[in-house]
């Protein structure tokens, strides 16, 4: 029982004990009724166990059957993180149940991670009732975190990376920030971000960090991806040409298309939070912005500055640190994410 008192480990232990109680709430009427199936069938249900099962193998049964109809390369817009973590749980659960307990361990580690980026930054006096808020934050994102998504996963190793990369370890964050890549295509947005912090770093320092080379490699993880596609689709492009590859799509904005395929207007509470999160983000680096070009404090540096000292002490963000401001550079890559899971996901 002496763990329990340990001031480091307590926090892991009630957020893993809040993440069991609220997963079981949830599933609790599908476990009495024995309909757990509708909760394996939530989003693309077994969709993700064919790339699992075949590898993407176009020769194997279960793509030959043309599943709902879909054509081969279908497939190629479901990467291989995923997949792969539910090939590597299932002679323990099964296929179908693998990808659930995929997901809620994904969702697991990311909530460790958030909480240990909040405090090792110190971006709240109360790390641990931030991570509380940030497991419900919207209701769907808390179906997300224990229902069969990718997004889980990906969530989870772009924080680690953060995590990993404010501590300046970039080599090993590499390995963390070309895993998320192999869960989630929004990924390679994020990518601009983190070579444009440090071709700012630079381009003021006047010296290229022998660190950042890893992360400049980052794009290379894509081309193995593609070699795969290549030797089981026969088409190094098989992604692109998947028919499913709505993150490319143009104009953007789409979110505002009710009209498009798989849009509607199911979307909106995370609609409102994304946009939120893009004009807080923007906010913040105008401010950041003013304060740098102009060191004299005029109109509108103190408005940028006091609404966005407002909007910390609302969250109850405290203010930014030196070290802070590499986390803050890359808080944008998440706005990234949310922008495109608007429009496209």
């Amino acid at each position: 029982m002496k763990i329990l008192y340990l001031t480091k480990v307590r926090p892991f232990l009630i957020i893993t004990l809040v993440a069991i109680i609220s997963t079981l709430f949830l599933w609790a009427p599908f476990l009495r009724s024995n309909t757990f199936d509708v909760v394996i069938r939530h989003w693309d249900g077994p969709l993700y166990i064919i790339p699992a099962k075949t590898l993407y193998n176009i020769e194997h049964p279960l793509i030959q059957e043309k599943i709902l109809g879909l054509k081969d390369k279908y497939f190629a817009a479901h990467l291989p993180g995923y997949p792969l973590t539910i090939r590597a749980l299932s002679p323990l659960t099964g296929y179908p149940k693998a990808t659930v307990t995929a997901t809620f361990l994904s969702a697991l580690l990311l909530f460790y991670a958030f909480y240990y980026v909040v405090r090792r930054l110190k971006l709240s006096s109360h790390p641990l009732l931030l991570t509380l808020v940030f497991m419900f934050v919207t209701p769907r994102f808390f179906c997300r975190s224990i229902c069969r998504l990718a997004r889980a996963a990906f969530f989870c190793l772009a924080y680690y990376f953060l995590s990993i990369f404010c501590t300046k370890k970039i080599c090993i964050g590499w390995f963390a920030w070309r895993a998320s890549g192999n869960n989630k295509n929004t990924w390679y947005s994020f990518v601009d971000c983190v070579h444009g912090f440090f071709l700012y770093r630079a381009c003021t320092q006047q010296k290229i960090e022998l660190s950042s080379i890893a992360v400049m490699l980052i794009p290379i993880s894509l081309f193995g991806v593609f070699t795969l596609y290549a030797y089981q689709f026969g088409d190094f492009f098989a992604y692109f040409n998947s028919g499913d590859n709505l993150h490319l799509s143009f104009p953007p904005y789409q979110t505002f298309n009710a009209q498009a395929r798989w849009v509607g207007s199911a979307w909106l509470e995370d609609i409102a939070l994304i946009y939120f999160m893009y004009g807080y983000t923007t906010l913040e680096l105008l401010n950041r912005l003013a304060l740098h070009i102009y060191r004299s404090r005029n109109v509108l540096t103190n408005l940028l500055h006091t609404v966005s000292r407002k909007l910390r002490i609302a969250f109850g963000v405290q203010g930014f640190t030196s070290e802070q401001d590499r986390f803050f550079c890359c808080i944008c890559l998440f706005c990234d994410y949310f922008f495109c899971s608007s429009c496209f996901c």
